[in-house]
Formats: structure tokens, sequence, C-alpha cells
């Protein structure tokens, strides 16, 4: 909240392991993301629909212990908190008890009462809006949203809904970037962006992707820091070949 009354932007980055979480908790993200995308970039799904509780408090429990300074939020995937919001307020609470220090749900004015059943048991709230992707089979696919009239009004609508609700941040997903500039304008609250346009508060990317490690699907909002995918297949090709040749083990790798 200080940086965005700041006019600070927020960088956030996704991470589903120990190791990860240490490395950006060290380079100094604010906040990491355990996104229920661990579905797609860590287990090889389609989507992000089978990931299940016990998988993202696996996925919890590993990056509490990488992040020592960093404010972690958790998915809670689909079936989290969909059916009830007793299942919502148990579940978030699960998370919590796993090193999350906040859960993230994706909807707007149909999640209201959940999102605010949440927060007065004390757990912060992130919002998502937008492109949901635990709605693409309503939606029809990975489609930008908020470009009808309609649906603009909608989203809007939403935005203020899950501020009311009690959510002290929001994402932005898959939306234009006029829409997002007009959102991020009338909210008190800080508005995370991905692919939404540069107007957002702050930024959020699939580490994966940042990294090249995943290339199943390239999204336009997408930009790639570094190929660690190509680096990675080099260093395992020389491993095969000094084993196949003998020069690994050597004498300095030996007792």
């Amino acid at each position: 909240m200080k940086m965005k009354k700041e006019g600070t932007k927020f960088p956030v980055l996704t991470a589903y392991d120990y190791s990860m979480a240490k490395i950006l908790d060290e380079a100094g993200i604010p906040l990491i993301l355990i996104g229920d995308s661990a579905g797609m970039v860590f287990a090889g799904n389609e989507n992000t629909l089978t990931v299940t509780l016990d998988e993202m408090r696996y996925h919890t429990r590993a990056v509490s212990k990488g992040s020592k300074n960093a404010f972690i939020v958790t998915d809670m995937p689909f079936l989290s908190y969909q059916v009830s919001i007793e299942d919502a307020k148990r579940n978030a609470g699960f998370l919590v008890q796993d090193g999350a220090e906040a859960v993230k749900l994706e909807g707007g004015t149909s999640i209201a009462d959940t999102i605010k059943a949440i927060v007065d048991m004390g757990v912060p709230v992130m919002g998502h809006i937008g492109l949901t992707p635990q709605s693409i089979h309503a939606m029809g696919g990975y489609k930008i949203q908020g470009r009808e009239k309609k649906q603009r009004k909608r989203l809007i609508d939403d935005a203020r809904t899950v501020e009311d609700a009690g959510a002290f941040s929001i994402v932005l997903e898959g939306i234009p970037a006029d829409l997002a500039k007009e959102i991020t304008e009338k909210l008190s609250i800080q508005t995370i962006g991905i692919g939404a346009g540069p107007h957002c508060d702050g930024q959020v990317l699939v580490i994966h992707d940042v990294l090249g490690l995943y290339d199943n699907i390239k999204p336009k909002f997408v930009k790639r820091y570094v190929d660690l995918k190509k680096a990675i297949s080099s260093a395992v090709n020389e491993y095969i070949d000094d084993v196949k040749r003998g020069r690994f083990p050597s004498k300095e790798h030996s007792f």
C-alpha cells in the first residue's frame, strides 16, 4: 500500500519450490505467488484445473522454507473455495498453517461473500479478475476479457466489489491496458497486472516464462529475460559426453 501511494511499481514472481523461492527472496522480490500455474509448468498439465489443495499445500511448505523476507501468497485451487464458504475458510486456514501469509481467489462479485469470510477470520486475500484460468471453459478458452462495453462495466464492478469485500490487492489478467488503468485509478488497493498493460501498480509473471524454461505456450505479455532451457540442455549434453568418454568423475571428484 505504501508503494502504491508513492507510485513505486511492485514486482511479483511465482515460485513452487524451496530453491527457487530462496533465489527470488535473496534477489529482493517483495511478493512471491505460489500459483496454481504449477499444474502446467511444474506438473505438465494442460491447464490449472487439475491442481489439488494437497498439491498447493506441498508447494506452500516448500516455498515458505526458502523465503525469509518476501510476502507469500498462495492460490486457492479449483474446488477449494467454490463449494461453500465453510470449505473456503477451512482450506484457506490449511494454506496459512503451511506457510502462506495470504491466499488468492479468482472471481469478482460472485465470490465477494467468500472473500469477506476469509478476511474476517484473519487471512489476507488477494483477488483476481479478468481472464481467470479456473473459468476457461466458461470463457471459451484463454481470451482477453473486457473488450465489450458490457463486459468492461462488469469488470469494473467486480474490482470494486472485491475491494469492498476486504481484499488487500487484486490481480488483473488478460484485459485491455486502458481498462486496467481505469480500474487502478478507481481502487485504493494495489492492482497487479499480467497481460493488462503498464498502468497497474505492479506486475506478475510465471518464473518459468521469465527464465525460458517453459515454452508450451507463449503468451504475448511474457518477456523472456534469459533462455535457461538452452543453457541447461548444453550442460546436460556436456555431462553426458563427459561420462561416456570417462572424463567424469575425474581424480578431483573422487575420494
